[in-house]
């Protein structure tokens, strides 16, 4: 074999080691690229204080994250309470459950509303920055004063509860300021009224 042949056949090895190279390399790239995983997911709507059960969880495999709960640390899920409410088909996430209830903050409370066919949107949904107001024929929730009666409670909603029966009533429940608590569970015929997501607009 002449030096020149050598030469070339020293370069079509070359070029196969290279190719054998990027071939590998680009497998061990699309590998890691690709790495998916079994993690928690939320089965249904659970509200805070409400102690996960298997029914509460199922397993979805997506792709590597972090700061979400993997399968294999379901037995450590079960049994503890959802320190918030948690929303089906949200990824579980360690801070999301534990001892202590972290919800209603400080300063707020939950009030559950029993709205008449009519007197809410049917769009009201949980997020939804409401007021309630008395309804007709209501009373002045026995503060004895007609102002107080008439002022709008603002709060967010946090639950819906659809009627047991066609035209019956749907519980809304609204995250409220504490010191309006007793106003807003004195309200009779409620009627919620929704907000723009920003400002202190009231009717």
């Amino acid at each position: 074999m002449t030096g020149g042949a050598r030469r070339r056949l020293g370069w079509v090895w070359a070029g196969v080691g290279t190719v054998v190279v990027s071939a590998v390399g680009f497998a061990l790239v699309a590998s890691a690229v690709g790495e998916r995983g079994q993690v928690l997911v939320l089965a249904r709507d659970v509200p805070a204080g409400h102690v996960l059960t298997a029914g509460d969880l199922r397993q979805v495999e997506v792709a590597s994250e972090t700061g979400v709960v993997a399968a294999a640390g379901r037995s450590g899920v079960l049994g503890r309470r959802a320190r918030v409410p948690l929303v089906a088909g949200s990824l579980l996430a360690p801070g999301q459950f534990g001892g202590r209830r972290a919800f209603p903050p400080k300063g707020q409370s939950e009030v559950a509303f029993a709205v008449e066919a009519g007197s809410a949107s049917p769009g009201v949904v949980r997020g939804d920055r409401v007021a309630v107001l008395e309804g007709p024929g209501g009373t002045d929730g026995g503060t004895g004063d007609g102002a107080a009666a008439s002022a709008p409670v603002v709060g967010t909603v946090t639950g819906m509860k659809a009627p047991e029966s066609p035209g019956g009533v749907r519980v809304v429940t609204v995250l409220v300021e504490t010191g309006a608590v007793r106003r807003a569970a004195g309200m009779e015929r409620p009627r919620v009224v929704v907000l723009p997501a920003e400002g202190r607009e009231a009717p």
